[in-house]
């Protein structure tokens, strides 16, 4: 790992963290709010890790105050949120619930009272139960429901939010949601459904991304998030660099993990060929004006990256994944850690969108609790961090135009399927009474952005020592 960087983040740079309704909000049936897919899921039984739900969660709806004096403690630049559709429109569509909307009024007038930039995104999964039981997203009008609910967010908060977010991530509500099913609303649909499903989701984001832009209050800046699908090269050389590549703009058959699929039709108003080909019958209805829909002008292009693939190139050139050393360092979620993925991401979707990108999601699970001290001491939350961050700053050195990174997540929450099993966040939440203690890496953190990354070098000399790269890990 070469240290000939220079020992900042660009001046503009963004530091935040993010959050999202159903995974902190709870108050999942207070003041008006309708049911999401979530709530129903999370009333099967065996379908959330030890019977949790998000109906109490953090209590965010009730303690935003105290959590945006933590947010202004930690010195967040930013704040990514997101609105919970059902709690703006409780049936989806039709009837507007005021008490929901004050909400979020309330929310977004005391970040910006604590100096703290809110950027909205409109959907993270939490899909009114009512619009499923019509069709959900497979339905025709689904974009168009998507649509008028952008509608009423945007001009209830546009006054004071210049930076929105319409989708997050496709591949994880569309793939596991619809088509695997071991998420909300839990369908198993198969894969011509599934893909019909994001194709409405792809128009659902052009027709939102178009309402922003034309009747926001403030100047906007839109974007959306999807997974950063990211493959490492095992090796330094160019037949490997050449593959991590190639199984980044690859669409695999029977798979919707992939980056271009998504994100091509928003950037370039079509599906990659590759796709066309493997999909075959499977393909989704396209409308004549489609794609006009679909690729609508965004400003940024967000990327949720926390692992990687290492791999080699096969005899055909084609990515081959290598198995990593038994006992090579992974998170509570048995994800890889891999800090040379976000290098790899950022760098192919620079390169291939030509888009200012913001690192919208990026962190990991750990083994976290309150000492014995009264503290969390998270050293691997940190180590992770270090790491990661100079690989992106490695990547923005190299030419990448990444405008932001927001950690994931500001503080424990509800992990979807997983419950509480898992901690990401910068303050261990106590779910029994609802302590707020921050980590030492909100501590961490905060050095960072006061320094605009330049503690992240401090022990560059430790990191060269044991850089933790594929390649070195797989000698």
């Amino acid at each position: 790992m070469s240290n000939n960087y220079s020992k900042s983040f660009p001046e503009d740079f963004t530091w935040g963290a993010a959050a999202a309704a159903y995974q902190i909000e709870g108050a999942w049936d207070e003041d008006g709010k309708g049911k999401s897919v979530w709530d129903a899921y999370c009333n099967e039984k065996g379908k959330i890790w030890d019977g949790d739900s998000g109906r109490v969660a953090c209590d965010h709806y009730h303690r935003y105050s105290e959590d945006i004096e933590i947010m202004q403690a930690i010195g967040l630049q930013a704040y990514r949120l997101s609105v919970s559709w059902p709690r703006i429109m409780p049936e989806g569509k039709g009837a507007i619930n005021t008490k929901g909307l004050e909400f979020y009024d309330r929310l977004i007038d005391e970040l910006l009272e604590a100096g703290i930039t809110p950027w909205v995104t409109l959907f993270h999964w939490d899909y009114p139960l009512t619009l499923d039981l019509q069709g959900g997203w497979l339905a025709e009008d689904s974009p168009k429901w998507f649509a008028n609910y952008t509608e009423v967010v945007v001009d209830s908060l546009s006054d004071r939010v210049a930076h929105w977010i319409t989708l997050n991530e496709p591949q994880c509500f569309v793939g596991l949601g619809h088509f695997v099913g071991c998420h909300a609303p839990g369908h198993r649909m198969g894969l011509a459904k599934a893909l019909q499903i994001g194709h409405n989701a792809l128009l659902a984001h052009g027709m939102a991304t178009s309402i922003i832009r034309t009747q926001s209050k403030l100047q906007a800046s839109v974007g959306w998030a999807p997974v950063g699908n990211s493959y490492v090269p095992a090796t330094s050389n160019e037949q490997d660099r050449a593959a991590a590549i190639r199984g980044m703009e690859k669409v695999f058959p029977d798979s919707l993990w992939n980056n271009t699929w998504w994100g091509d039709p928003v950037v370039f108003g079509r599906y990659p060929e590759e796709g066309i080909e493997i999909y075959g019958d499977a393909m989704p209805k396209i409308g004549p004006d489609d794609f006009d829909i679909i690729q609508q002008p965004i400003d940024f292009y967000g990327c949720n990256v926390y692992t990687g693939i290492p791999c080699k190139a096969g005899d055909d050139g084609e990515p081959s994944e290598v198995k990593l050393p038994s006992g090579s360092p992974r998170t509570l979620f048995q994800w890889r850690m891999l800090p040379e993925s976000i290098y790899w991401v950022s760098t192919f979707l620079h390169e291939r969108y030509q888009l200012p990108l913001v690192i919208t999601e990026n962190g990991l699970s750990c083994h976290d609790w309150v000492c014995l001290d009264g503290k969390v001491h998270d050293s691997q939350r940190i180590d992770f961090m270090n790491r990661y961050l100079t690989q992106l700053h490695r990547a923005i050195e190299e030419g990448a135009d990444i405008r932001g990174y927001f950690q994931w997540s500001i503080m424990d929450n509800f992990e979807w399927a997983e419950g509480y099993k898992h901690r990401f966040g910068l303050i261990h939440i106590d779910y029994e009474t609802q302590a707020r203690t921050m980590k030492d890496s909100a501590y961490w953190y905060k050095e960072i952005i006061q320094g605009n990354g330049t503690c992240i070098f401090n022990d560059s000399s430790s990191a060269e020592a044991v850089p933790l790269t594929a390649e070195a890990v797989l000698k």
